[in-house]
């Protein structure tokens, strides 16, 4: 049942985007002028420009931005009159994960429960409704928003569905729980070792309690029944759609697998890419898989290009998987771990660098960042040129390590609304006297480290706009804490919007396609509800995207 219905699914979604494209190919090459707008963008140096009309070449990028006062051409192919709506370039989610986006809105989603009661009654409903299902698998579970003040357990599970193996991601990805099914399916148990990297959290007489950190995944996900190539394009296309719904046109894909990337492959033969793809492989063998000597050019229309690859030093803050220098505040045992030893590291690094490849590496604790930034230090000397080192998420830093940032254009790939949502865990996790160099936007800059914002979906909803609000705001949706958290690490409006935008395209070696509009930029451009620049935060939180257009075409409309 479940099978066929990915299937009739993902079959639906690839004729619907097929016959879109049949039935747009005027609009992609002609002449065109999409008039009487409130048109705004940022300019190369992060000012404001403004515009009433913008007239667009018949391979899909910006001829000209005009004035109130300039004249229109006289002979048109194609003209659209947004009657003064606003008029923004496409956003950019600098951290992302697209096909784990898309089957997380196919499969069971706990991210929006508050607590472990209200977690087994949605996954007992999910396992009643689809009984055909061997395993029952999702994700977006967060102990800290249940208030739990531990992991859950098998036991737990088990109340839940006790016929048959669950497996679900913890909100961050960095842990996954499982019921006693799913552990006998694996063959975990009490004699289970924790691999290097990971953690089996043991409950008592040692045996294995439901939850595995980091590397211990392995240890269950290695029997779950992998998804088909038709389940892959399901996931893909609504993954798709959703990042359109939100104004993104452009996202990095941080961690693509051969799978992932085969897929993108399939709907770009297909002629359904509509979202622009910056890939990062799955390390470095992965990469060289795809890339072969090096990154790729950019394909289908500039929609899908491998750029680089993507590495991990830690784990997470939720998961005390995050590495640091002193022991966790609320687990004194506790330090977290690194991922690699620095020899494997700079090898991994090297291996990439050689070949040209971008390197983007993961590190949220402090001790990883400054693994990260030694790394970055010595790699430096070797090669040379236009390198971009990128560390993603950079989250907890010690002040000492900050100024580093602004080395040798090392961009600090953060993510607004993590900020937001683990302030809380934050302290508890690290205590006061550690957050100085916490989340630290504003420092980053300071320092001269490039700052590009995402949102690292699907651990947070790829919604730039709570993004935005975020970083200028350092409050939440509910308007707290009074004053903003830290509120000396925020950035300016302008600065956040250039994050998520210029920045964004900056950090994945796209800025001489993407990012702002201007005359030889890919016309990628959304229709808002309201001006972005005059909105109160809570306003802009609620931005609703009309429409979203790539290259010139529109892709996406609010029914």
């Amino acid at each position: 049942m479940a099978r066929r219905l990915f299937s009739t699914f993902a079959g639906t979604a690839i004729t619907t985007l097929t016959l879109a494209a049949a039935l747009l190919p005027g609009v992609a090459a002609a002449d065109g002028l999409v008039d009487n707008v409130n048109g705004m963008t940022l300019d190369k140096d992060g000012k404001v420009v403004r515009f009433q009309a913008m007239l667009v070449t018949p391979d899909g990028h910006v001829a000209r931005l005009l004035s109130a006062k300039d004249k229109r051409p006289d002979k048109l192919d194609w003209r659209a009159d947004f009657k003064g709506k606003t008029l923004l370039p496409g956003m950019i989610d600098a951290h992302g994960h697209v096909m784990e986006l898309g089957f997380r809105a196919l499969e069971l989603d706990l991210s929006e429960t508050k607590s472990l009661a209200e977690a087994q009654a949605k996954i007992a409903d999910y396992a009643r409704a689809n009984p055909d299902r061997a395993w029952i698998i999702g994700g977006g579970w967060n102990q800290e928003a249940w208030n739990l003040g531990r992991f859950p357990t098998a036991a737990e599970l088990d109340a839940a569905v006790p016929d048959r193996p669950v497996w679900l991601a913890r909100a961050d990805g960095h842990a996954s729980w499982g019921n006693s099914a799913a552990l006998k399916a694996a063959g975990v148990t009490a004699k289970s070792v924790s691999p290097a990297g990971g953690r089996i959290e043991k409950g008592a007489g040692g045996q294995p309690a439901g939850v595995f950190v980091d590397a211990a995944q392995a240890l269950v996900a290695k029997v779950v029944p992998q998804p088909l190539g038709k389940d892959r394009n399901a996931a893909f296309l609504k993954a798709q759609t959703i990042l359109l719904g939100y104004g993104v046109t452009a996202t990095a894909d941080m961690g693509t697998t051969i799978e992932d990337w085969l897929t993108y492959r399939r709907i770009g033969d297909l002629g359904g890419l509509r979202v622009r793809i910056m890939s990062y492989g799955m390390g470095v063998d992965t990469t060289v898989q795809i890339g072969g000597t090096g990154p790729t050019p950019w394909l289908y229309g500039d929609r899908l290009k491998l750029v680089g690859v993507k590495l991990y030093a830690d784990g997470a803050l939720g998961s005390r998987g995050a590495w640091l220098k002193a022991p966790y505040a609320d687990a004194p045992g506790q330090s977290g771990a690194g991922f690699m030893s620095d020899t494997v590291l700079r090898n991994l690094m090297s291996r990439a660098a050689m070949d040209g490849y971008q390197v983007a590496v993961h590190a949220i604790g402090d001790r990883a960042n400054a693994e990260v930034l030694d790394a970055i230090d010595e790699m430096a000397q070797t090669y040379k040129g236009d390198r971009r080192w990128r560390v993603e998420h950079a989250q907890i830093i010690d002040p000492v390590d900050l100024p580093r940032f602004g080395r040798y254009g090392t961009i600090a790939s953060m993510q607004p609304t993590h900020e937001t949502s683990d302030r809380t865990m934050a302290e508890a996790r690290l205590g006061a006297a550690r957050l100085t160099g916490a989340y630290a936007w504003a420092s980053m800059l300071r320092n001269g480290a490039k700052l590009a914002f995402g949102s690292d979906y699907p651990v947070e909803r790829p919604d730039p706009w709570a993004g935005w609000a975020a970083a200028f705001t350092r409050q939440g949706a509910d308007g707290q804490p009074s004053g903003g958290w830290r509120p000396e690490e925020a950035v300016t409006r302008e600065q956040a919007w250039w994050a998520f935008t210029g920045g964004a395209a900056y950090a994945g070696f796209a800025e001489d396609r993407i990012g702002r509009l201007a005359p030889g930029l890919d016309a990628d451009f959304v229709i808002v509800d309201q001006d972005p620049l005059l909105a109160s935060p809570a306003d802009l939180r609620a931005t609703r995207v009309q429409e979203t257009w790539v290259g010139g075409r529109k892709v996406w409309e609010r029914k």
